[in-house]
C-alpha cells in the first residue's frame, strides 16, 4: 500500500501545467510551477516545514513550544499544519490588508491570529514586523520564525523546488519568474538553477509601492517609492536577507489594478483559480515577452489558491470601487448601475444650517440638495459652510435658505459622462440625476474620478 504518514509528506512534487490562452502571443513554451497542490494550498508549506525542522534539530524549538510568526497568510497555513501534527501552538502577527479569508483559514487549523495596521513604518511598534518579534520576546517557550531572514527559507527551495522545475523540464528550463516577497523562493530555486545552467534566466515581479526594483537597478533604498498598495504577498518595505540580488537578473513591477484583473482572467481563461500573486506573475510575464524566444520555457510559480481571495479580487463590488473593473462607461446611469440605489440626502429650506451640517457628517457627504414644497430649490456644500462660518460664527442657527447656492442641475440617466462632467466643471459641485422611479441620484466629482481609468 502507498499512502503518506501524515499531510507533512504531501508537501512537494507539484505539477508543470501549461499556460494556453493567456499567453497566445508568446512564441516560447509558458509553464506554470503550480503551488496550490501543496496541503496548505501554497508554495509556503516547503519552506515553514524546512523552517520547523531546521529549528528543532539546533533546539531554537522546543517541545509543546509556541510558533510566532508574522505573516500574509500562506506561510501561516504552512506553519499550522507542521504546527498541529508536530504538537507545537502557533501565533500569526498579520497586516490588515491581508484577505478576511486566510485569517479566518488560520484560525480555522487552530492558530491564534493578531491583525495589525498596514499603513506604518516597519520599525513601528505597531507593525507586524515588531509585534511578531515583541511577542516572541514576553512568551515564553516560544521561537521566532522570521522568515524573512531566516536562511532556511531560501533552503528549503533550493533542496526541493528547484531540482524539480529541473527534472520535470529535463533541464530544459530558460527562465524563471516568480513574485518576490520574502525573497526566498526566487533566492532558492534561481540559486539551483544557475548552478545547472548558468544562462537561466531569474526574473522578480515587484509591484508599486515597492523597493525591491529600483533597490536592484540601482543600490538605492529609496524610501519615497515606499507606498501602501493592495497585492498580497509580493513586495516590501524592507529588504529581507533572503532576497540575493546577484541571482535575480531583473525585476519588472505590476500594478495593483493589473494584478487583480489578470488574477480573474487566469481562473475564467485559464482555469486556473488562484491567488493574487499569480495575477501580477502573468500580468509580470506578458510584461517580459520581448525577452524569450520560440526556442525557450519559461516557468513562472503560481503561490496560492483562489479561496483566499474570493472577498476581494474575485469580488466584482470590491473591483469596481477601486476602479479595476474594465467596464464602459459613457452615460449617467453607468456609474451607479451595479449600485444600490439609496434613498437621495437632502434638507429642507427651513430647516437650520446646523441639521445641514449634522447631515453631511452623519453620511459622510460634502453636499446636499436643498428642497421645498415644490422641489430642489438650491444646494448646500462643504465650502459654502465654510464661507457661512467665517462670516458669521453663529451661522449654525440660521435657516439653510439663507445661505444656500443654486441647485444642482437635473439630467436624465442617458445623458452623456462628457456632458456631466462639463456641468461639474462649470462651477456646480453635483449633478442630480432623475431615475424612472421618480427618484433622484446625485454624481460628484468623486465618482467621475473613482471610475477613470
Amino acid at each position: 500500500m502507498e499512502y503518506a504518514k501524515n499531510i507533512l509528506e504531501t508537501i512537494g512534487n507539484t505539477p508543470l501545467v501549461k499556460l494556453n490562452t493567456l499567453v497566445n502571443d508568446i512564441d516560447a513554451l509558458v509553464l506554470a510551477k503550480y503551488e496550490t497542490f501543496n496541503p496548505g494550498n501554497s508554495v509556503k508549506d516547503r519552506m515553514a516545514l524546512k523552517m520547523i525542522e531546521d529549528a528543532e534539530k539546533d533546539g531554537r524549538l522546543q517541545p509543546g513550544g509556541t510558533i510566532i510568526e508574522g505573516t500574509s497568510g500562506n506561510t501561516g497555513m504552512g506553519l499550522a499544519l507542521a504546527a498541529i501534527v508536530k504538537g507545537y501552538k502557533l501565533i500569526c502577527v498579520m497586516a490588515d490588508k491581508q484577505s478576511k479569508e486566510k485569517m479566518d483559514i488560520l484560525r480555522a487549523v487552530g492558530a491564534k491570529v493578531m491583525v495589525c495596521p498596514t499603513n506604518v513604518e516597519p520599525d513601528d511598534p505597531r507593525s507586524y514586523y515588531s509585534v511578531s518579534k515583541r511577542l516572541a520576546e514576553e512568551t515564553p517557550n516560544s521561537w521566532y520564525v522570521n522568515q524573512y531572514d531566516n536562511p532556511s527559507n531560501a533552503q528549503a527551495h533550493y533542496e526541493s523546488t528547484g531540482p524539480e522545475i529541473w527534472e520535470q523540464t529535463k533541464g530544459k528550463v530558460t527562465h524563471f519568474i516568480v513574485g518576490v516577497g520574502t525573497g526566498g523562493t526566487i533566492s532558492g530555486v534561481g540559486k539551483y538553477l544557475k548552478e545547472q545552467n548558468p544562462n537561466v534566466k531569474i526574473w522578480g515581479i515587484d509591484t508599486y509601492g515597492s523597493v525591491f526594483k529600483k533597490y536592484h537597478e540601482t543600490g538605492i533604498f529609496d524610501e519615497n517609492e515606499i507606498y501602501s498598495y493592495v497585492t498580497e504577498g509580493i513586495g516590501e518595505d524592507i529588504l529581507p536577507k533572503n532576497v540575493d540580488f546577484s541571482i535575480i537578473d531583473g525585476f519588472t513591477k505590476v500594478t495593483d489594478k493589473d494584478a487583480a484583473v489578470y488574477t480573474q482572467k487566469l481562473a475564467k481563461e485559464e482555469g486556473m483559480f488562484l491567488g493574487n500573486s499569480a495575477g501580477a506573475a502573468i500580468k509580470g510575464l506578458l510584461q517580459l515577452k520581448e525577452h524569450f524566444t520560440k526556442e525557450d520555457v519559461v516557468v513562472v510559480l503560481f503561490h496560492d489558491h483562489g479561496s483566499r481571495y474570493v472577498g476581494k479580487m474575485f469580488n466584482d463590488d470590491w473591483m469596481r470601487e477601486r476602479g479595476f473593473l474594465d467596464e464602459e462607461i459613457s452615460k449617467a446611469q453607468d456609474l451607479f448601475k451595479n449600485r444600490t440605489t439609496k434613498e437621495l440626502v437632502t434638507v429642507k429650506t427651513e430647516e437650520l444650517v446646523s441639521h445641514a451640517v449634522e447631515r453631511m457628517r452623519n453620511f459622510q457627504i460634502s453636499q446636499i440638495p436643498v428642497v421645498d414644497t415644490e422641489g430642489f430649490v438650491g444646494s448646500i456644500d462643504e465650502s459654502t459652510l465654510f464661507s457661512a462660518f467665517l462670516d458669521d460664527k453663529n451661522m449654525n442657527s440660521v435657516p439653510v435658505k439663507e445661505v444656500m447656492k443654486a441647485p444642482f442641475p437635473v439630467v436624465n440617466a442617458n445623458t452623456s459622462l462628457e456632458e456631466i462632467s462639463g456641468l461639474i466643471k462649470n462651477g456646480n459641485q453635483a449633478v442630480l440625476v432623475h431615475l424612472e422611479n421618480g427618484k433622484h441620484h446625485i454624481i460628484t466629482k468623486h465618482d467621475i474620478i473613482s471610475h477613470i481609468k
